[in-house]
């Protein structure tokens, strides 16, 4: 048995769920989410707490612990939210916004634009930082690494968009061949 899968999901105050067949829906602070979780699998609210049970016999191991993360996912998102930094290295390289749209000037011979989806906000603290925020954590990283895409980090000098923290293994060039 999953060990992920046995653990109940605690509901904090301000959190409606609803379960219909597969559709769990999540309503709090921070939006709505909806999703269909894997086959196999059926979410039950008991005492203020969701537990995730499965109703199947073989393959759904692996899956009783995948929906009851996507469900904590689901119930943390909408309470606290997640986020994702990102940082641009590289001479001239950077980022704004003009609205909505992430402008960002990364090397090339025009700036670069992105238009987020409706539930994911950016914030540009400082022309080379980025701040991906959302209640669904597939979202937000999914829009994070969009961006990240425009100038993935390069193996010689590092330069481009990277997240925070991220360590880039950097190459030796010509240089290092010479004796």
């Amino acid at each position: 048995m999953s060990r992920t899968g046995r653990l109940p999901i605690n509901i904090p105050q301000g959190v409606e769920v609803s379960v219909d067949g597969n559709t769990v829906l999540v309503r709090g602070p921070r939006g709505e989410l909806r999703r269909e979780i894997p086959a196999g699998t059926r979410v039950v609210q008991q005492d203020g707490k969701l537990v995730v049970e499965r109703t199947g016999a073989d393959r759904t191991t692996a899956m009783h612990g995948l929906a009851r993360t996507l469900v904590a996912n689901m119930v943390d998102g909408v309470t606290k939210g997640f986020e994702k930094t990102l940082e641009l290295v590289g001479v001239g390289y950077r980022a704004s916004l003009q609205g909505k749209k992430l402008v960002m000037t990364l090397g090339y011979s025009h700036p670069v634009e992105y238009e987020p989806p409706a539930n994911i906000q950016l914030e540009v603290p400082a022309p080379t930082k980025i701040i991906v925020r959302g209640a669904d954590k597939e979202e937000v990283g999914r829009v994070a690494a969009k961006i990240r895409s425009f100038r993935s980090p390069e193996p010689y000098k590092g330069k481009g968009v990277r997240y925070e923290g991220e360590k880039i293994r950097l190459k030796a060039g010509k240089a290092g061949l010479k004796k």
